[in-house]
């Protein structure tokens, strides 16, 4: 009961297809062209949902500062932060809504090509659901054992042809590959142009490379869905392309604009959590940092002055005093009496000889 829920999804784009098989007589030139219905489908979707991240990357520093205004204070927060978006006139939903509207396309095609190579009763001959009984591409597939076109058998998946044929398993594993580089490229478009002031390096980087680890498992998927995504990603990157011309295109752009203010609600992200992370010791540390650099900017006087560099408060003509200038040393045998003193001065003992030996 469950497996057939979406199955009003899948007959919506069932009709296409079969138009597009019985005008072509191809079933991969049919899955590329319903692909191609699809993307015309989502893309002003997407285009509406990249519009309205962008308006609200904009507002992140201006949200930022509000959440530090009224940290404490959740409802006067909330209260803020809509007259916020009435202001700017920006729809919080507009970034998310339209990609949740894409959700049912996927599933629909994802039901109608899995329904297209089904097998009722052990039978070796497919028993295609939601599609027409009466359509060109019902006759043909429930006479055959196979769906092939292009060389590919596109009722199989890549881990059942290799344990039939490793050399056709291996170009069937070939066209995963294939996928996952498109998905590379794809999020990678994103990426380039994307500035998120919650998200570090290494999650930026994870996001990057996580589509790529989901194609890891079109192993299992049969052909004519591995087919379809690749055509999707092919025409997603143009997508993205279209995206980037259209939106980030010169400095006062949409796109430019948000990505500054981005940037700026990072370098604000992390300031603060800097000082949250070291509680008293952070601020301590805050502050003396702050301190130094306003000691660096003053100009150094006498007790700051360099080593080797003159006083400046020294008269340019006074000279620094030398052992010899000052008060003589006393030379001779032992003091000179003062002038009070009636004792006469010591007589110097002579020294006695040395005895001779033997004396």
């Amino acid at each position: 009961m469950l497996a057939n829920a979406f199955d009003p999804l899948a007959k919506i784009f069932a009709v296409p297809l079969t138009a597009f098989y019985a005008a072509t007589g191809s079933y991969a030139v049919s899955i590329l062209l319903i692909t191609v219905v699809v993307m015309l489908i989502t893309t002003p979707l997407t285009l509406k949902s990249t519009k309205g991240m962008l308006e609200m990357q904009r507002l992140q520093p201006e949200l930022k500062k509000l959440q530090a205004q009224h940290r404490g204070d959740r409802q006067k927060l909330n209260e803020e932060m809509m007259r916020l978006y009435q202001e700017h006139k920006v729809n919080p939903l507009a970034s998310c809504f339209p990609l949740l509207l894409q959700m049912p396309v996927f599933i629909g095609m994802f039901t109608l090509l899995r329904g297209l190579t089904n097998r009722d009763g052990g039978s070796e001959l497919f028993t295609p659901r939601i599609i027409s009984k009466s359509s060109e591409l019902y006759q043909d597939l429930s006479k055959s054992k196979q769906m092939l076109s292009w060389g590919f058998d596109l009722a199989l998946s890549p881990r059942e042809m290799f344990k039939e044929s490793a050399g056709k398993g291996v170009l069937y594993i070939l066209i995963v590959v294939l996928l996952a580089f498109l998905y590379w490229v794809q999020q990678r478009m994103v990426a380039n142009r994307t500035v998120s002031p919650t998200m570090s390096a290494g999650q930026a980087k994870l996001m990057q490379y996580l589509p790529v680890a989901f194609a890891v498992f079109q192993i299992f998927f049969p052909m004519g869905l591995i087919f379809y995504y690749v055509w999707q990603t092919v025409l997603r990157i143009l997508q993205q392309h279209y995206v980037t011309r259209r939106f980030y295109r010169g400095e006062g752009s949409l796109g430019a604009q948000a990505q500054a203010a981005g940037a700026a609600a990072r370098e604000m992200a992390k300031s603060d959590k800097d000082t949250k992370s070291g509680g008293l010791f952070g601020a301590a540390r805050a502050a003396a940092k702050d301190a130094q650099q306003a000691k660096s900017t003053q100009k150094p006087g006498a007790a700051g002055r360099p080593k080797g560099r003159p006083n400046p408060n020294r008269p340019t003509g006074a000279k620094k005093p030398t052992p010899g200038s000052g008060a003589k040393k006393p030379t001779g045998g032992g003091a000179k009496p003062s002038s009070g003193s009636s004792r006469p001065p010591a007589k110097p003992t002579k020294p006695q000889k040395p005895k001779k030996p033997g004396t």
